[in-house]
């Protein structure tokens, strides 16, 4: 019986034996792709190629490709654990032509490899080929039809013809596309699950799971064009696609994917720690919530590896959904503790042989996902409790209200889709449309007012390349100006002369560096003897250099020949920018060679570097960065930037940006060595494409300004160095002399003085603390003498009077108090001292119903102590300026509840 490993290798040994190259997976965090969140396809990788945007130094390709598909047109999280084959996270086995080889080939070495090398029954094995498309003009693909008559044994009953829907295949609304030839398995009559379906007839297609699609052949021909009309391509491609999960559970004879050996060790592992077993059942609730953990713990798992953290926006959104549903299928096993992490070591076993960086990875990967489970467990339960009270109303209409939905989102951490799934399990829906208006209105309140991007005119422009080749070398150039870039969009005619309106130049040659590789763009100045840019910004926009700004005075065209001035600013980024490189080689001396980089920011001011590492550094540690840093700037080491092929930078050592796109040829930036030849000796190699200093001597200074957390197993470090170095140190020279003046001591004395009376303030607070309890003791006491003369009204309490100066804590403790004593009760608490008054007003729930609002009453009477305030109905309160108007407080409130009471 083969193993998922051998499946997997099988198959790539089998297509490099027919000239293809193994291709290594790409993350499943996209790279250089902004229209994906996570890798969901085996073609991903190659779509530029597709799309004629590039080509590869291969004709054929072949791989496993990791993928995710938990959002969108691709969403299986529902399914997931309930059936036999849904996963978000899954393997794709394929193989690609780039305009080599087509049909004839890909059906040959798929029926070659299904049946004589993994040995399946040809007898079970069934195709498909496109019917044809009037709408499109498009005929039936015979041609495939009669290659697998042709190429294979199988009979032409077996090879069946289907419509747009099952075999056409496109990338997206428009773009490359074709037909596609499927192979199905007939797993026999005992596996479908439309046997009890009146007039259910089993066959391919027909929607039961007797018949299984085992690998897809997409024979890529067209090109859809904007309104839909399709093109023959000038070269053709083929894009095949075969689940290793499903192929694994044909080879290995089993009905569940879940049954093989891809997840029984996972699942295994999940029985050991919730001390249960696992037995199979489809319908099982623990069954269920063993195959959902077993499968989200790989999405996890490699989502986590290749870059992506749990956050609230974007695809970490999705991992913390992901994670959360488990932590809460991980309770329908009474796993309370955080148990997930634990897993993460058995898949690293089965899988790292495969994908190293699972092995590598490992440590870091546990530590994020204990993090965010322990964070979770701290609201879970009692969101659970929550819900259960939710639940409980919904009884009558059936459905969860949006408000209770976006209670337990927005308090305690639920995602809507697992209020979803628990309320499914009680036969309730829910109110997703109140759901999304509260949501909306809390974006809208939180949404930063932020101005639109002025390249948002520029979408679909072919803008003119830049040689940008002198940002490295030179702050000033001459060049010409080839466009402008303005509200109205990219024109290559024309003026620029407002002062008001954002603008942008585009030239044939710039000095500017533009934003890229965490440096910020360069700012400066564009002009000519009749007008004056100043650049705010330096963006690219693929290969052309867009320089953003407002003009100062006067007017500048297109055609004129500029001046490009680069601010004095530029020589204080070099410096950080150097500094983050050493400052990564320091960590990774100090930590240890886990520390990878998650994200940086270079500016004039300051450095900011984000990095793996699960908790704050010590003082001890950061001592020891720091000194390895200020070791390397006071060795005045040289720095070179040698531009060399991917795979010779590689051999040498140089470390490559996780999730950075790299094209054939790279700059590598070598601390420590003065050419390319000396490259073995520089102690920092990274790629990098921004603007370095010749020497580190050039820094001119280091110092360690914070430290941070960004998210679970992410830390961020604040540096500074030069000038701006200097001018903090300035500062905080200026806070110690202000110091010393105050404290009237001497420097070295100014801490010791500070401490001490800091202990003194603690002990006074501490004594404080006391004395208001005490005082709270005496508000209680104040509040029972209220409630004993309070006049009745029916059943009805009006408990109104001046109470002690507290914290507002004890005092709303007073009103719950009275109100709790009262069940039937109207309650107003007056404060006052010699300028200011607090009114705390309560109303228990039979009176709110009869209209009795305390919100109201507090709005009625604050005027009177020169106030205002507000609330809820059950609880309200004010501030006010005007002590003497105490007593007219309590008159009006006693009359206006007792007018409402009779």
């Amino acid at each position: 019986m083969f193993t998922a490993n051998q499946i997997r290798s099988e198959f790539v040994d089998y297509f490099k034996k027919n000239g293809h190259t193994f291709v290594p997976s790409a993350p499943v965090v996209p790279i250089g792709d902004d229209t994906l969140l996570f890798t969901n396809a085996g073609m991903n990788q190659f779509k530029d190629v597709f799309l004629g945007h590039a080509t590869r130094g291969y004709k054929r390709a072949a791989n496993s490709q990791k993928c995710i598909r938990v959002s969108g047109k691709h969403n299986d999280l529902e399914e997931v654990g309930r059936d036999t084959y849904h996963h978000t996270f899954f393997e794709m086995l394929g193989n690609w032509s780039f305009a080599d080889y087509f049909k004839a080939e890909s059906i040959a070495w798929a029926w070659e490899l299904l049946t004589g090398v993994y040995g399946i029954d040809p007898s079970k094995l069934w195709a498909t080929t496109f019917a044809g498309d009037k709408a499109d003009g498009l005929e039936p693909d015979t041609e495939a039809a009669e290659l697998w008559a042709k190429l294979t044994p199988l009979p032409r009953e077996r090879v069946l013809p289907f419509a747009k829907k099952d075999n056409f295949w496109e990338m997206g609304e428009t773009g490359p596309c074709g037909p596609c030839s499927e192979i199905h398995i007939d797993l026999g009559e005992g596996r479908c699950d439309k046997q009890h379906v009146p007039g259910h007839k089993c066959g391919v297609n027909q929607g039961c799971s007797r018949f299984m699609e085992l690998w897809n052949l997409v024979f890529i021909q067209y090109n859809r064009m904007e309104g839909g009309r399709l093109v023959p391509l000038s070269s053709k491609f083929v894009d095949t696609g075969a689940g290793l999960e499903r192929v694994t559970s044909v080879l290995q004879g089993k009905t569940s994917n879940y049954d093989t050996d891809i997840f029984m060790p996972i699942i295994s592992a999940i029985g050991e720690l919730a001390s249960r077993k696992y037995t199979a059942v489809l319908e099982n609730q623990s069954d269920i919530a063993f195959r959902v953990i077993a499968d989200h713990i790989r999405m996890l798992t490699f989502s986590i590896t290749d870059g992506a953290t749990p956050s609230n926006e974007g695809r970490g959104y999705v991992i913390r959904r992901v994670l959360r549903r488990a932590a809460r299928f991980g309770r329908q096993l009474e796993l309370r503790e955080p148990f997930m992490y634990k897993l993460v070591p058995v898949l690293a076993g089965e899988m790292g042989s495969a994908y190293p960086e699972l092995k590598a990875r490992a440590e870091f990967v546990a530590t994020v996902i204990q993090a965010e489970e322990a964070s979770f467990n701290r609201t879970l339960d009692r969101g659970i409790d929550i819900f259960a009270q939710a639940a409980a109303k919904a009884k009558a209409s059936g459905t969860v209200s949006g408000e209770d939905a976006f209670q337990l989102y927005d308090t305690y951490g639920f995602p809507l889709d697992l209020t979803q799934l628990m309320a499914r399990e009680q036969e309730l829906g829910v109110d997703t449309a109140k759901f999304d208006e509260l949501m909306g209105q809390q974006r809208a309140r939180a949404r930063a007012a932020q101005k639109g991007s002025s390249m948002a005119s520029l979408v679909g422009v072919e803008l003119p390349a830049t040689d940008d080749s002198l940002k490295y070398t030179a702050d000033r150039c001459e060049a010409n100006v080839v466009g402008l870039i303005t509200a109205a969009g990219y024109t290559t005619s024309g003026s620029i002369a407002s002062t008001e309106e954002s603008a942008a130049i585009v030239l044939d040659r710039t000095c500017f560096y533009a934003e890229g590789g965490g440096q910020v763009g360069d700012c400066g100045i564009i002009e000519t003897a009749t007008g004056k840019f100043v650049v705010e910004t330096t963006e690219k926009i693929a290969n052309c250099v867009v320089h953003r700004g407002k003009m100062d005075c006067g007017t500048i065209k297109v055609g004129e020949q500029v001046n490009a001035y680069v601010d004095k600013n530029r020589h204080a980024s070099k410096r950080n920018h150097t500094a983050t490189h050493i400052l990564q080689w320091a960590l990774q001396q100090v930590l240890g060679g886990s520390v990878r980089q998650q994200g940086s920011l270079v500016g004039p001011e300051y450095l900011r570097f984000d990095f793996t590492w699960p908790k704050a550094l010590t003082a001890d540690e950061l001592e020891k960065v720091t000194a390895l840093v200020r070791g390397k700037v006071a060795a005045d080491e040289p720095i070179s930037c040698p531009v060399m092929g991917i795979d010779e930078a590689k051999k040498l050592g140089a470390m490559a940006l996780f999730g950075e796109k790299y094209g054939e040829e790279v700059r590598v930036v070598a601390i420590g060595a003065q050419s390319t030849q000396e490259m073995h000796q520089a102690f920092s190699r990274e790629f990098c494409g921004g603007t370095h200093v010749s020497s580190t001597g050039e820094i001119g200074g280091f110092k360690i300004i914070s430290q941070e957390s960004v998210s679970a197993g992410v830390r961020r470090i604040t540096a500074m160095t030069g000038e701006a170095l200097v001018g903090y140190l300035e500062k905080r020279a200026g806070v110690v002399d202000s110091l010393v003046d105050l404290l009237k001591a001497g420097p070295e004395q100014v801490y010791e003085r500070v401490e001490k009376i800091m202990a003194e303030n603690k002990k006074l607070v501490k004594e404080l603390k006391s004395a208001a309890k005490s005082g709270g003791a005496d508000v209680m006491a104040t509040a029972k003498e209220l409630l004993d003369n309070a006049p009745s009204f029916g059943a009805s309490k009006v408990i109104v009077g001046r109470i002690a100066m507290v914290d507002i804590e004890q005092a709303r403790a007073a009103v719950d108090m009275l109100k709790k004593k009262a069940p039937s009760s109207a309650v107003l608490l007056a404060m006052a001292d010699e300028a200011n008054v607090t009114l705390l007003c309560g109303v228990t729930d039979d009176l709110v119903a009869k209209g009795i609002k305390a919100g109201d009453i507090i709005k009625e009477v604050a005027p009177l102590v020169g106030g205002g305030g507000g609330g809820r109905p059950q609880m309200a309160q004010a501030g006010g300026k005007d002590p003497k108007g105490v007593d007219d407080v309590i008159a009006k409130t006693k009359e206006i509840i007792a007018a409402k009471l009779s």
